[in-house]
């Protein structure tokens, strides 16, 4: 497997905030964070390519948002905030030796936290970074290589995989309060605890599944499931709305 990876930069503390009040994020901490980070996903075999940050670009290091991978092509995004759109083309360029590239056109916007994957099905935020238009050139790319997009409009959240995430063995880590469990009836679906509702963001690395530490109770379900899981400790990127699949991009 291959991840896609991106340092932070002390920018970090300027970056888009839309439901969240600003916090003071400690840099260094972040820093360390990101290693661990990488470290964790080493540790499960993962070939990690870790591009340099980037100064003048507050939300680099979320590195999800830029592209939307599958085994036939990769779907370069045009983020919906127009400050984050300078990030694809390094994010293109180290994609390009895995993926044909397709790149999306004005006036679509697109997130790739917005892009949640369950094996065939994508089902797509229909965010305020992610329009119909992005959307639609979305499935123009995936239908061919028979993918099926379903658009989602979830609520109280900046991104779809903030409210859910899959989390292996059929089974989905759900906040219901941000998004209508019912359209994903064909699984299992397991709610957060009450407590934390960002919860719901977990990091997928062969039999591992990474909660935030932030999450110890929604750890506890899953681990009365029968999952392999482990903490990684975030907190510096959740003050910038951020979640443990923002961090990379994964393909085998």
């Amino acid at each position: 497997m291959h991840a896609i990876v991106r340092k932070p930069s002390a920018a970090l503390s300027r970056c888009e905030l839309t439901y969240l009040t600003r916090e003071t994020i400690d840099f260094a901490r972040a820093d360390a964070q990101h290693a661990a980070y990488v470290d964790a996903l080493r540790t499960q075999g993962i070939d990690v390519l870790i591009l340099p940050p980037e100064a003048e670009l507050p939300d680099a290091v979320f590195v999800e948002d830029t592209a939307v991978v599958v085994e036939e092509c990769a779907v370069v995004t045009r983020p919906g905030a127009e400050s984050r759109r300078a990030e694809v083309d390094a994010v293109a360029a180290a994609l390009e030796p895995f993926r044909p590239l397709v790149r999306m056109r004005p006036p679509a916007t697109l997130d790739g936290g917005d892009v949640l994957r369950v094996g065939r099905s994508l089902f797509v935020g229909r965010t305020a970074r992610t329009n119909d238009e992005g959307i639609r050139q979305l499935r123009d790319a995936v239908a061919p290589h028979g993918y099926e997009v379903q658009a989602v409009v979830p609520d109280g959240c900046l991104h779809l995989k903030s409210a859910v995430t899959y989390a292996g063995r059929e089974t989905l880590l759900v906040n219901p309060r941000w998004v209508d469990v019912s359209l994903f009836g064909r699984w299992q679906c397991v709610p957060v605890a009450a407590e934390e509702p960002f919860g719901a963001n977990v990091l997928v690395t062969g039999d591992v599944v990474h909660v935030a530490a932030s999450a110890p109770l929604t750890r506890r379900k899953l681990d009365a499931l029968g999952f392999t899981t482990a903490a990684l400790d975030t907190s510096e990127f959740e003050k910038a709305e951020a979640a443990l699949t923002c961090l990379s991009l994964i393909f085998v």
